[in-house]
């Protein structure tokens, strides 16, 4: 009888026990902020390497855009930092006249000129949907803990707006002070 009552107190405290640690685990999940995407390395030439960081962004009509900022750092030892938008193909013709346009919530705006020439083969074809631009002289001007909104000129009526996380400028600002 004392042992029966010895394994019924045991399998209850067991019992118990994982049941705390299943709501301390909970919790934990709960709280546990999402993790940022890595940032990917790879050398493209003897001394030539690319970092880089992807992020899908939304357009303001819920489509879905590639957003990938490189940071390019040559064997001289100069460097480029890049942002190259892709948008769905067919669904836009985007307007390299123009620059990109880059507005925090407080209504900052600062302007990242056109580069999609140098990802062309064939610059009298190039991918409508497809563009990049100059981010290196902006990047200390962004400030990480602000939303943004970038905007880029169509050949269309209408530009396109993409939010970006204050998670995504923290990427970028942490992809370039870990590289200098």
């Amino acid at each position: 009888m004392i042992q029966y009552r010895v394994r019924k107190i045991f399998s209850q405290l067991l019992l118990l026990g994982a049941l705390v640690l299943t709501l301390f685990l909970g919790l934990g999940m709960l709280t546990t902020p999402h993790a940022v995407a890595a940032i990917r390395q790879l050398e493209e030439a003897p001394g030539q390497m690319v970092y880089q960081s992807r992020e899908t962004l939304k357009d303001q009509h819920g489509g879905s855009w590639q957003a990938i900022a490189f940071q390019r750092v040559y064997p001289n030892g100069e460097m480029s930092f890049q942002l190259r938008l892709v948008g769905f193909p067919g669904g836009v013709e985007i307007d390299r006249s123009q620059p990109l346009l880059l507005t925090d919530s407080l209504g900052k705006t600062l302007t990242a000129a056109d580069t999609s020439s140098t990802i062309f083969t064939d610059l009298s074809a190039p991918e409508p949907h497809v563009s990049q631009y100059n981010i290196l002289p902006l990047l200390p001007e962004l400030q990480a803990e602000i939303p943004l909104k970038l905007t880029i000129s169509t050949l269309g009526d209408e530009a396109i707006d993409l939010s970006v996380s204050p998670s995504f400028v923290q990427e970028w600002k942490t992809l370039l002070s870990s590289r200098e």
